[in-house]
């Protein structure tokens, strides 16, 4: 057998070495993509010109159909967007209070979505203006330093009439399955509102689930294949949360249906939010990744108490490092971890384990939200929770195309380097370092990706690692080795080498394109496979995230 050696530096000597072994003959099922699920607050971003480059990125990253989630799909306004804000004038009201439907901006979103082969995580909310019981103050001008309160205004109120809140969802529905087809329609989900356990919802738990009632009642009728779920509640590691969740799955399986009298409400899914808690101390960012976990966990664990839910997909409507992409961390210092290796790392040592605790708790996890999108006409790395800039790919997409490579089958992996899974729930990586693994492998490859985390923005030595593979076909294999580092797959880095322009010139525009882009550590070596093993050794700095690919 030839093995690959790659030399570690003098630096690593004294270093202990990271052995992982990965058996790609021992499979432990399909591997499901839960990552291929992106959403965003603001939907007319959808199709401006950056919106459109991005989610066709998003769509080209994954082997199967990405789902997209947006907030305000059915808020009144003139469909100008802003931070925190978006509207489609979907519903209004003639003089005679008769209502008015307008499409035109609710179909130019799903349209962008449908001609990317994209699937609509299609969000029924928020309150039209013409509908609220509390329709003024209703357009706010919220911006990064403002109370977070603001945003909170007319859109968030319960219906002063229920059954034209039923009408409109129904004439939604019946319009998308007119203008794209009944197969297109019923391969999209569908969910009411958005965090009603917070500020997002005006109303009480019990409004709530009367709202829920008679949106779904009204998607049924239009479409009674489609899937619908929901609460889409937040936060279910706190007391609080978890009793609203369980609140809701009580009355969706037990409950009186407000809308049509009978036992229970229709739930295809269930869905729930879970967040990170970063902060800011002695000048750094600590990344609070076990909050994330622990609402995972909890949520996972409440679905699970009820026998009736057993199977039921659920969907993590959002799942990311923490609440608000909007809030700069040019106002928000916890925020700094957005632009560089701190979310890209944090992405590949969380993500994979929303599989992992799924697993635990027995559920049927479909898919995990990452909400990030691009904010239009904003200054370059300017701190947002977002996965371009000006066009310009940050280091956290490059992991979302590494995840996307990674296909077929999860084969097993022996790793006494990664955190065990309780410690990270507990605790986070704050006591030491976590080298998490996950590999798969399809008809004809093998991917493996490895990631050097730690919680602490704090500069570590990389680490050297030692990846010895078995099962592998005998034979000629051609091995590509993926990186995300200071130096590879790294626009912001490679902007600020420039000197931080905000005007760069078309030379240094051209370079950070290419910066954004996932790079190869080293150039694919052709390698000769006997008795199916192969070894790999390589330096993984801290924030580093390696994707290894033999294919054949």
């Amino acid at each position: 057998m030839r093995s690959i050696i790659l030399f570690l530096s003098v630096s690593l000597a004294g270093a202990q070495t990271i052995s992982i072994r990965v058996d790609a003959a021992k499979s432990q099922g399909p591997l499901k993509p839960v990552w291929s699920f992106f959403g965003y607050d603001e939907p007319n971003y959808t199709y401006m010109k950056d919106g459109k480059k991005l989610l066709s990125e998003l769509a080209a990253l994954s082997a199967v159909p990405v789902y997209v989630r947006a907030h305000s799909l059915l808020v009144t306004g003139d469909g100008v967007a802003a931070l925190k804000w978006g509207s489609t004038n979907a519903y209004t009201e003639d003089a005679a209070g008769k209502p008015v439907y307008d499409w035109t901006i609710v179909d130019r979103i799903f349209d962008t979505y449908v001609e990317r082969g994209m699937k609509p995580l299609a969000q029924i909310g928020f309150m039209p203006e013409w509908l609220s019981t509390k329709p003024q103050p209703y357009r706010h001008h919220w911006k990064p330093g403002d109370p977070y309160g603001d945003i909170y205004t007319g859109w968030a109120y319960p219906p002063k009439d229920y059954a034209k809140w039923a009408e409109l969802v129904f004439q939604w529905v019946k319009h998308c399955v007119a203008r794209y087809g009944k197969a297109e329609v019923e391969s999209w989900l569908w969910e009411v509102w958005n965090e009603p356990n917070i500020a997002y919802w005006k109303g009480t738990p019990e409004e709530y689930h009367k709202l829920y009632d008679y949106a779904v009642d009204a998607v049924k009728r239009a479409l009674p294949t489609a899937r619908v779920g929901g609460p889409h509640s937040t936060g279910p590691g706190a007391e609080r949360a978890a009793k609203f969740l369980r609140d809701f799955l009580d009355h969706a399986v037990r409950g009186k249906n407000h809308a049509t009298g009978k036992t229970g409400s229709p739930l295809d899914y269930v869905g729930f939010h879970a967040k990170g808690s970063p902060r800011f101390e002695d000048g750094v960012v600590v990344m609070g990744s076990e909050k994330q976990l622990t609402d995972l966990s909890k949520g996972f664990e409440i679905v699970a108490s009820y026998p009736e839910l057993k199977g039921k997909p659920v969907i993590i409507g959002e799942s990311d490092p923490e609440g608000c992409a909007a809030c700069s961390s040019r106002v928000y210092p916890q925020n700094a971890y957005r632009n560089g290796l701190m979310y890209s790392s944090y992405t590949a040592a969380v993500m994979p384990r929303h599989l992992d605790l799924a697993a635990k708790h027995g559920v049927n996890l479909l898919g995990a939200v990452t909400w990030a999108f691009e904010f239009e006409d904003q200054p370059y790395f300017d701190g947002f929770r977002d996965l371009a800039t000006n066009r310009i790919d940050k280091p956290v997409l490059n992991v979302f195309r590494m995840l996307g490579m990674m296909r077929g089958n999860r084969v097993a992996v022996e790793n006494a380097a990664a955190l065990p899974l309780d410690v990270m729930t507990a605790r986070g990586a704050k006591e030491k370092a976590d080298f998490y693994s996950i590999a798969s492998r399809a008809e004809r490859s093998l991917s493996v990706m490895v990631v050097h985390y730690h919680d602490s923005g704090k500069g570590a030595a990389a680490a050297p690692v030692e990846l010895a593979v078995t099962g592998l076909p005998d034979g000629r294999v051609l091995m590509q080795h993926y990186r995300v580092d200071g130096a590879h797959s790294n626009s912001y880095e490679a902007w600020r080498k420039m000197g931080s322009p905000q005007r760069p010139t078309e030379e240094q525009y051209a370079q950070l394109e290419r910066a954004g882009q996932l790079e190869l550590l080293e150039s694919p070596r052709w390698v000769d496979v006997k008795g199916g093993k192969a070894t790999v050794g390589f330096a993984l700095p801290r924030h580093g995230v390696s994707l290894l690919r033999w294919s054949w």
